[in-house]
């Protein structure tokens, strides 16, 4: 039975976003580099490198990528949304020469979900980015798969300490499925447990037996 009193959401895929993920609502909060194209009258508390009441266009300053995808209108451009370094080319050519060296986590920890939101944005180097993303993702897999199916009871904090969020959830996915292949092996898959919603019903039956 699991007792936990919160069970994980998982993400959304790609450029979609589950609202009842934490961690799409972390990765929401990621800042991205912007640039005014209008001025913002008496918003000027949001850049804290001006004491200037208002926000004049021109302006370059970070917001969270849930603002900056509110402010991005297709007719009326208030803000264009720059590439985060990480994403540009100069490392694009780094993650297609070898992927696996890169260390993912210290490059963000989002780093394909927020690079997958960014194709939101209307960047001329879109296409490269989501092939980068893809390619990246395809060169990582088999090792981060091999890792998870040969650390059976033992730390794995060494090996996941370089994985983006995406590539951590993998890793435990291979990880609980290892897991439940020694238990059949030692011939313990066979015990049956009621599961919670079972359990749940039977309280509440006891309870009302009781009144």
């Amino acid at each position: 039975m699991d007792t936990r009193s919160y069970l994980p959401v998982q993400p959304g895929v790609g450029m979609e976003e589950n609202f009842l993920s934490l961690d799409d609502i972390l990765l929401s909060h990621e800042r991205l580099p912007v640039r005014t194209e209008c001025a913002f009258p008496r918003l000027g508390f949001l850049e804290k490198s001006s004491d200037s009441q208002d926000i004049p266009e021109g302006t370059k300053m970070e917001l969270p990528l849930w603002l900056s995808k509110g402010l991005q209108e297709k007719k009326r451009r208030v803000l264009s949304v720059e590439l985060p370094k990480v994403y540009r080319e100069v490392w694009r050519t780094v993650f297609n020469a070898d992927p696996k060296m890169v260390d993912l986590h210290k490059m963000g920890p989002y780093y394909y979900g927020l690079g997958s939101q960014m194709l939101h944005f209307d960047s001329p180097e879109n296409t490269e980015i989501g092939q980068t993303l893809l390619q990246t993702f395809i060169g990582r897999f088999r090792r981060t798969m091999d890792s998870s199916q040969n650390a059976y009871n033992e730390d794995t904090s060494m090996l996941v300490e370089r994985l983006d969020c995406l590539e951590k959830a993998l890793f435990r996915s291979g990880q609980s499925g290892l897991n439940g292949f020694q238990s059949w092996e030692k011939g313990q898959a066979s015990q049956l447990t009621a599961s919670s919603l079972v359990l749940n019903y039977r309280k509440r039956k006891m309870a009302d037996l009781q009144q």
